[in-house]
């Protein structure tokens, strides 16, 4: 009894220890890169959302959960990441319905231009976030490039273990927990910087999306249809990267073959009312909060027209929520502004969950 305690306290302590350095060696996403945060944000979140945003940048930089829910009372969640490819979206999206059934899924459609995974690193910030579950373990079996491991995701210590060198402040300050990112796994950008000299457009050899791309639309759209959920295609109003017009024909006959609704927001910036010298962080690749709201606007006005989506502005609890969810939103955005009507810049990305 006496070797058996032993060992089992032996074995704690060592198990303890292993957890503890893989917690401080893993980078915490706290002062740059801040998307690699977003996608394990969410499973803290209550689960009770209308509408579900899967894909990159395109939808987590360019709608806002919370004025979705202040016009129309449509709770929803976004679930992006950086660079993130088809098949990413897809184990996510599958990730996502062992926890809800949303009435909609809005996806972004710029990820069917990756024929494969951009990099290991952008792996890490579509794939590490994810909770341990088959879907994490197809993700990383569809992304892993030359010399990754499954292994590696699942107990990243073997990948950072070299961090020793490179350990900064925030590794010590966010040891127990880190703060807030998203806004309901919207990143926020303040900022106005109007488009200079857009690049030109590399154009593909050949237009054709990739076999795996359908492949992988194929099984989201499956995914949706077999769960009652109705998928909605999007492409944002980015100038860049460019957006070729044999990308946009084989989007639209996609949508039309199977009666999907496809929103390209490059052909409706008359209707969303965006201005490219006012709505843009970035030079024009990601809209900034002003932009954000005009595409937001759009989007819900035609979900509400097109679905019967509940306004949780009626159920009293879910409303407490959500003004909470709207308060840290405009604090985070009077932060921005002001930093950059001083500084020419924005500083502050994270923050504190309202109490």
């Amino acid at each position: 009894m006496k070797k058996i305690v032993k060992y089992t306290v032996t074995f704690l302590v060592m198990t303890g220890i292993f957890f503890s350095l893989q917690r401080l060696l893993v980078p915490k996403y706290m002062s740059d890169v801040y998307d690699g945060a977003l996608i394990g944000e969410y499973y803290a979140e209550k689960k009770n959302h209308s509408v579900i945003f899967i894909g990159d940048c395109e939808v987590y930089q360019n709608f806002i959960p919370a004025e979705l829910f202040r016009e129309f009372g449509i709770t929803s969640y976004i679930r992006g990441s950086a660079s993130q490819t088809m098949w990413q979206s897809y184990f996510l999206l599958e990730d996502t319905l062992r926890h809800e059934t949303p009435e909609v899924v809005v996806l972004s459609v710029l990820g069917m231009n990756k024929s494969e995974a951009v990099s290991e690193p952008y792996n890490r910030l579509n794939i590490e976030g994810m909770r341990l579950s088959p879907s994490k373990i197809g993700a990383i079996r569809a992304s892993a490039v030359e010399g990754e491991s499954v292994m590696s995701y699942l107990f990243p210590i073997f990948r950072y273990h070299e961090r020793w060198n490179n350990l900064s402040r925030d590794d010590f300050k966010y040891f127990f927990g880190t703060d807030n990112v998203g806004l309901n796994g919207y990143l926020m950008r303040s900022e106005t910087v109007p488009p200079g000299n857009i690049p030109k457009p590399i154009h593909p050899d050949s237009y054709k999306f990739d076999d795996v791309c359908f492949e992988y639309l194929d099984k989201i759209r499956e995914l949706c249809e077999s769960n009652g959920i109705d998928l909605v295609l999007v492409k944002a109003p980015s100038l860049s990267p460019h957006w070729f017009d044999g990308w946009e024909s084989q989007i639209a006959d996609y949508a039309a073959e199977y009666s999907l609704t496809y929103y390209n927001y490059l052909n409706l910036t008359e209707d969303t009312g965006i201005d490219y010298s006012t709505d843009t962080a970035n030079g024009g690749l990601h809209m900034n909060v002003s932009g954000a709201k005009k595409l937001t606007h759009s989007l819900g006005e035609s979900l509400t027209a097109s679905h019967d989506l509940y306004d949780y502005r009626n159920d009293n609890a879910v409303a407490a929520v959500w003004e909470r969810k709207i308060a840290d939103y405009e604090r985070l955005h009077e932060i921005q502004l002001s930093e950059f009507e001083r500084d020419g810049k924005v500083v502050t990305v994270t923050y504190k969950k309202s109490p």
